[in-house]
C-alpha cells in the first residue's frame, strides 16, 4: 500500500487531498513519524525522522495523530481482497504482503493481468491505490514494488533479472545497510552487479563469512523462500518516547512495567508465547542501545517479561537521561509449536500468573484499557504505546 496510513487520512478527509499529510506524534511534543504523503516526502520528511524536525522541514505540513484500530480494519480488508486471488499470501507488515501467483493463471489470468486485477479491487472496494511487484521469487518481486512506486505495476521478468539488478546501488540489497554500504564503497562497490561479480573470499574479508553467500546470492536475483501464509512473527513489541528525557529510575520502571503489559496482552491475545525479552533504550542524543535475555521457559506472563526487562535495565547502559524505552517479545512461538519443557513444569506461581493476566485481559476488553491496572500505575497518565 502507498504512504497506507496518510493515505487512509486522505480518504477519510478528501479536503486534504494534495496536501503535505504527516502522521505521527504530537508536532508540540515528542515522538517520530509513523508514515507520510508523498507530497510531504518532497520536504525531506520520512517514517522514523523526529516529529519535530519534521515540523521544522514541513510547517504547512498536516499532522494526524496515528489511528491504529481504523489502519487495521481497512489492513484486513485488503487481505482479504488478496485472499480471493490466491491461497499463498504472506502478510509481511500492516501494508504489505508477498502473494504466490504460481497455479491461478487459468483463473485470473498471467502474473501482469492478475496484478493488474488486484490493483483494481482494492482501489475499487477501498478507494486506495497500492504497487505491485511481480517476479520470480520474493527478494525480486518486492525490489520491483519498490522501483514502482506510488501506484505501480513493476514486472521483472527471469530474463530481464540481471539487467534490472545490476546497475542498481548497493542498499537495494536486503541486509546493506548504512555501515555495510560505506565498507562496500571503500571497496569500489558501488552497484549490485559489483557484489555479484566480486569474489567471495575478498567481501569475507572484510565483511565475515557468514553474511556474503546471502548478499552475493540475492545480488544475482536468487531467493529460495517460499510464501508461508501462516508464518508466525519474529517478535512482538512496545516502546514509548517520553515527552521529556527521563532520569528517575521509578519512572523507567513504571513505564517498563506498561510497555511488558502491552507485549503481554499482544501475546496472550495473538497466542503466542515468547523465550527471549529485549529491552530499547535511546538516549537523549539518539543513541540506541539494545540487550537480550533468554528465558528460563515460554512464557506470556507480563510479570515475567517486566522482570526480564527491568534486569535488562540494571546492566551498563549509555549514560542518562532517556528518550525512549522498547520492549521486544523475541523468539516467539505458538502453542502448537515443539519446546523443551522442565522435567516438573511451569512454576505453580507462574501458571497463577498467567491465568490472572487472561482475567485482567477480559476485564479490560470489556470496561476498557483503563478499568484495571498494577497499583504502582494508578493514577498516571498512561501515553498510549506504540506496538511494532
Amino acid at each position: 500500500m502507498d504512504a497506507f496510513f496518510a493515505s487512509v487520512e486522505v480518504r477519510e478527509r478528501p479536503e486534504l487531498a494534495g496536501k503535505p499529510v504527516i502522521v505521527g506524534a504530537d508536532p508540540k511534543g515528542r515522538g517520530v513519524v509513523s508514515t507520510c504523503s508523498y507530497e510531504a516526502r518532497r520536504f525531506g520528511v520520512h517514517s522514523a525522522l523526529p516529529i519535530r524536525e519534521a515540523l521544522r522541514r514541513c510547517p504547512q505540513g498536516v499532522f494526524l495523530p496515528v489511528r491504529m484500530e481504523l489502519y487495521a480494519a481497512v489492513s484486513a480488508q485488503v487481505m482479504e481482497i488478496l485472499g480471493r486471488f490466491s491461497p499463498l499470501v504472506e502478510p509481511l507488515s500492516i501494508d504489505e504482503a508477498f502473494l504466490d501467483a504460481a497455479g491461478c493463471e487459468r483463473l485470473f489470468g498471467p502474473p501482469r493481468e492478475m496484478a493488474r486485477r488486484i490493483k483494481q479491487t482494492i482501489l475499487d472496494e477501498t478507494r486506495l491505490a497500492c504497487s505491485v511487484g511481480v517476479a520470480p521469487n520474493k527478494f525480486l518481486a518486492k525490489l520491483a514494488t519498490e522501483l514502482g512506486k506510488p501506484d505501480g505495476l513493476t514486472v521483472i521478468p527471469p530474463e530481464k533479472v540481471q539487467e534490472v539488478l545490476s546497475p542498481l546501488p548497493v542498499q537495494r540489497v536486503f541486509g546493506v545497510g548504512k555501515r555495510t554500504a560505506e565498507v562496500l564503497e571503500a571497496m569500489g562497490i558501488r552497484t549490485v552487479g559489483d557484489i555479484a561479480r566480486t569474489p567471495a573470499p575478498e567481501l569475507a574479508a572484510r565483511l565475515g563469512p557468514a553474511s556474503v553467500a546471502h548478499m552475493q546470492a540475492l545480488a544475482r536475483g536468487q531467493d529460495e523462500r517460499r510464501v508461508e501464509p501462516h508464518r508466525t512473527p519474529k517478535q512482538l513489541g512496545s516502546e514509548r518516547t517520553f515527552e521529556v528525557d527521563v532520569d528517575d529510575p521509578v519512572e523507567m520502571y513504571e513505564c517498563l512495567l506498561g510497555l511488558a503489559m502491552d507485549v503481554g496482552g499482544g501475546l496472550r491475545r495473538h497466542r503466542f508465547t515468547t523465550t527471549a525479552v529485549r529491552l530499547k533504550l535511546r538516549t537523549e542524543d539518539f543513541v540506541t542501545c539494545t540487550r537480550t535475555r533468554r528465558l528460563s521457559r515460554p512464557t506470556d506472563a507480563d510479570r515475567t517479561i517486566y522482570r526480564a526487562a527491568r534486569a535488562l535495565l540494571a546492566e551498563p547502559m549509555p549514560a542518562l537521561p532517556v528518550r525512549l524505552l522498547g520492549v521486544t517479545a523475541c523468539e516467539l512461538q505458538t502453542g502448537e509449536e515443539p519446546c523443551q519443557q522442565t522435567l516438573f513444569g511451569p512454576p505453580a506461581d507462574e501458571v497463577k500468573a498467567s491465568k490472572v493476566d487472561r482475567a485482567a485481559d477480559a476485564i479490560r476488553e470489556r470496561f476498557g484499557p483503563d478499568a484495571l491496572k498494577p497499583a504502582a500505575l494508578v493514577g498516571k497518565s498512561k501515553k498510549r504505546f506504540s506496538r511494532y
